[in-house]
């Protein structure tokens, strides 16, 4: 005899169910352009101002790259489809920024060890990528997502996620959970 799963519920538990279960909203298109003109106006003022130089009163070891010397959108872009050309090796460590040419917006901020094969496997953002592009086509709004890389980056990883926590919070990119406060996650 073959059962359904849901056989083992009463009709009135499965209405309850149904009904308890949020509706899943989608930004209106004025929402999700005011969204990305706030992130992108905290992006650009930190692109055209002066870092902060913080003093302080004992020697303090520098960390091992500044953050302040990366802009992201000075970065080569490259095709979010990089990870599926061939590759001879897994690749190298590298912070990456995952950018919308189109708005000028930093959506996320990563970082790896291997740079090929990162994005071959389960990859959040990538879910986050197509559920954005995918509400920016329903509106008719062009996109242009793009990956760039930063070879400099650190070798030993503790160094590496220092640094890219450090972009993290300077960008304030919307992809990533530490910003999800300041930005909400309507495509998480």
């Amino acid at each position: 005899m073959e059962t359904n799963q849901l056989d083992l519920f009463s009709p009135s538990e499965i209405d309850s169910a149904t009904v308890s279960r949020a509706p899943v909203l989608l930004m209106d298109v004025k929402a999700l352009k005011k969204w990305k003109k706030q992130i992108s106006a905290h992006q650009q003022q930190v692109r055209t101002s002066e870092p902060v130089l913080q003093v302080a009163l004992f020697e303090v070891s520098s960390p091992q790259v500044d953050p302040d010397i990366i802009d992201p959108f000075e970065l080569k872009p490259c095709s979010l489809s990089f990870y599926r050309l061939p590759a001879d090796s897994p690749g190298e460590a590298c912070v990456y920024f995952v950018i919308d040419m189109a708005a000028n917006l930093l959506l996320y901020v990563g970082e790896t060890s291997k740079s090929n094969h990162r994005w071959k496997g389960i990859h959040d953002c990538k879910g986050y990528i197509e559920k954005y592009q995918d509400l920016h086509y329903q509106y008719g709004l062009k996109t242009a997502v793009n990956i760039a890389f930063w070879w400099d980056a650190p070798n030993s990883t503790t160094p590496r996620q220092k640094l890219e926590l450090e972009l993290i919070k300077k960008w304030k990119s919307p992809f990533n959970k530490e910003n999800w406060k300041l930005w909400g996650q309507p495509f998480g």
